[in-house]
């Protein structure tokens, strides 16, 4: 029988979030400091959702050094504005209103309904311009990169499909309202795993049109498990729920932007926490199960370790201070319909690509990992050393 000690397979898990994104790039810095200079992706199995996704493509396209994976997506990140994501410019905004407001009078324009409220073309040219997705075949073929998973949400058939690029075969799989599904991943998988409903039109694959990935991904760190992943390395954008049950009672209905920024943390968070409580719970029953069992091959399943890094301020409040940086058309539109009231701060959190608010939140991510470094140490199986500051 063979004895030598089994090769640990470390999957990252990106979810996501739209600008709240930018917290996970302060997150992967501290690793990036952490991790030895010169060293290629610690990562071989990478796996994005919404925002995420975009994040992953980035570093699976520049897997041979991690370093510099990083450093190029904190260039985007730390100078970031809403234009280089949708039409912010009054002409543009006014032009998406006109056309709503048209198509509900005259009771529908046909195949000229409005497809989104806002126009995502800048960030279409911004994927060409720094995302190349034809290079993740080079990072797989040069052994930097195992995997990547990207998930959409298909509009046609309902059901979250997790598009997949290997270096070993891996068979599509069917699970309850999810199936992997073997592909070449391009700019237009970004786009339709972050394109959220209502706000970004949806993107045509093949036959299907997409949305975002985070709509009914009931499972988002099985895509890591599928591909072979035994440590998983999970990085939210949003703070650990209180657990308290306490009645906050108010006499104003509900603005629009609250539900909106309701409905956005249901798609974003809530699937998130689930997948992970089922995870450990499975482990734990595992835990129980007499090793012989488990090596012999009598259990299907395997346990898996998860480090879970989470905001530990209320990105929703940092949002608050930051929320006039939007152009003022983004404001106009977005005040009229109660966002920048005290309920309406979570939708704007979610839109709000602008530098000093990424910037504090990379900076909260950085802090956050750092706290965490001998944690980080231990599942990225590396000595402790001296964090360096090459970046910040």
């Amino acid at each position: 029988m063979d004895k030598s000690p089994r090769i640990i397979r470390r999957g990252l898990v990106l979810s996501g979030g739209g600008a709240r994104a930018a917290y996970q790039v302060g997150v992967l810095k501290a690793i990036a400091d952490i991790c030895p200079k010169g060293g290629k992706n610690p990562f071989p199995i990478i796996c994005g959702t919404s925002a995420g996704a975009i994040n992953s493509a980035a570093l699976a396209i520049y897997g041979e050094s991690f370093r510099d994976a990083v450093h190029r997506l904190l260039h985007i990140w730390r100078n970031f504005h809403t234009a280089q994501v949708f039409r912010a410019d009054a002409l543009g905004v006014a032009a998406s209103g006109a056309h709503w407001l048209l198509a509900m009078l005259v009771g529908g324009l046909g195949k000229h309904n409005p497809a989104s409220l806002l126009d995502r073309r800048p960030l279409m040219d911004l994927l060409e311009e720094y995302v190349p997705c034809e290079r993740i075949r080079q990072s797989i073929e040069k052994g930097v990169l195992d995997s990547i998973c990207i998930t959409a949400s298909s509009y046609s058939i309902g059901k979250s499909i997790i598009f997949y690029e290997s270096a070993n075969p891996v068979a599509p799989w069917q699970r309850a309202r999810r199936f992997g599904r073997p592909d070449v991943i391009s700019n237009g998988h970004l786009l339709a795993s972050s394109a959220i409903p209502f706000l970004f039109e949806a993107v045509k694959l093949g036959e299907d049109y997409y949305g975002d990935g985070s709509m009914r991904q009931t499972a988002p760190v099985s895509p890591a498990i599928h591909m072979g992943a035994d440590r998983i390395l999970v990085i939210g954008v949003t703070n650990p729920p209180d657990e308290s049950i306490r009645a906050q009672q108010t006499e104003d209905y509900p603005s629009i932007a609250k539900v909106a920024g309701h409905i956005l943390n249901s798609i974003f968070i809530d699937s998130m926490e689930a997948d992970l409580e089922r995870l450990r719970r499975i482990n734990k029953t595992l835990s129980l199960i007499p090793r012989d069992k488990l090596d012999n091959g009598d259990v299907a399943l395997r346990p898996i370790e998860t480090l879970v890094i989470e905001p530990s301020e209320d990105i929703q409040k940092i949002a608050a201070k930051y929320q006039r940086d939007l152009p003022w058309p983004i404001r106009f539109l977005l005040r009229g319909i109660g966002a920048f009231g005290k309920e309406g701060g979570s939708l704007v959190s979610y839109l709000l690509f602008e530098k000093r608010f990424c910037r504090e939140l990379i900076e909260l991510g950085y802090e956050d990992a750092i706290k965490r470094r001998d944690e980080l140490h231990a599942f990225l199986d590396i000595p402790t050393g001296i964090v360096t500051d090459d970046y910040l």
